[in-house]
């Protein structure tokens, strides 16, 4: 006799096809339903690659499913699991988001996926508490306009600290509703490190320490210039124009002036 709760859990479930023969979704979709596990979401997920956003109340059927779809030969289950952010992506947009084999808190973006950036930025700032995040790029990239387009699809409201977007906007205050721990901070490493002055320097310092999302674009040269260091970060975004493309701060730290 199997126990259920009464909480409906979600589930990641990704399997590669081996032979994509007519009706086995289906099948897929039919043992499911019979074992009352709905499918919230499903798409396919890169090459010959299905990932589904599974509900149910009951642990135990979820493990039943997975050793029965074991059995199936034209399919090999690759992931059975409480869904992370990036697999919510990856069915959602159909295709995973690319992080680094050695550092698995830095993921990759190009320009032509800017909606999976921005939507995953989103589902970062929508957390509540304390998080530092990283966004790397050279210049005129985009990384400005996600974490705006992210704040957007978050409902949370932007701060600038300091940025080049604004003519190298650098402050020494903010108003009251602009140090809402609800709002994104959003920072310029290079402005706030080689172009502040000690009140700015001040602020930044309460900033960090509150409880609220912090944006900080070069994190690299945050980390140099600063007191902080590569642990405070959650995680790192990079974006590049092309998957090529080198991320180097030597062109443009020494001047601002075409920034």
């Amino acid at each position: 006799m199997t126990m259920e709760s009464s909480e409906i859990k979600q589930w990641y479930m990704e399997y590669k096809i081996h032979k994509n023969r007519p009706g086995l979704l289906g099948d897929i979709a039919s043992l499911m339903g019979m074992l009352d596990i709905n499918i919230v979401t499903i798409n396919g997920v890169e090459d010959r690659t299905r990932g589904m956003l599974l509900q149910t109340k009951d642990e135990e059927k979820i493990e039943l499913m997975g050793k029965m779809l074991k059995k199936v030969d034209n399919i090999t289950i690759t992931a059975l699991r409480t869904p992370r952010l990036v697999d919510i992506l990856a069915v959602r947009h159909g295709r995973y988001i690319e992080r680094d084999s050695d550092d698995r808190k830095t993921f990759r973006f190009t320009r032509d996926e800017l909606g999976l950036l921005v939507d995953f930025l989103g589902e970062l700032f929508k957390r509540e508490g304390n998080q530092v995040i990283g966004l790397r790029g050279m210049p005129r990239v985009g990384k400005t306009e996600s974490i705006i387009a992210g704040s957007v699809c978050s409902g949370k409201r932007w701060t600038f600290v300091s940025s080049t977007l604004l003519r190298q906007t650098v402050r020494s205050q903010l108003s009251e509703d602009e140090m809402n721990a609800n709002n994104v901070f959003i920072i310029d490493g290079i402005v706030s490190t080689l172009r502040s002055n000690e009140r700015h320097h001040s602020l930044m310092q309460e900033i960090m320490a509150m409880p609220s999302t912090k944006v900080i674009e070069h994190p690299d040269i945050f980390i140099r210039e600063s007191q902080y260091t590569y642990e405070h970060f959650d995680c790192i975004v990079e974006l590049r124009n092309n998957p090529e493309e080198e991320i180097s701060y030597e062109t443009f730290t020494g001047g601002f002036d075409d920034y």
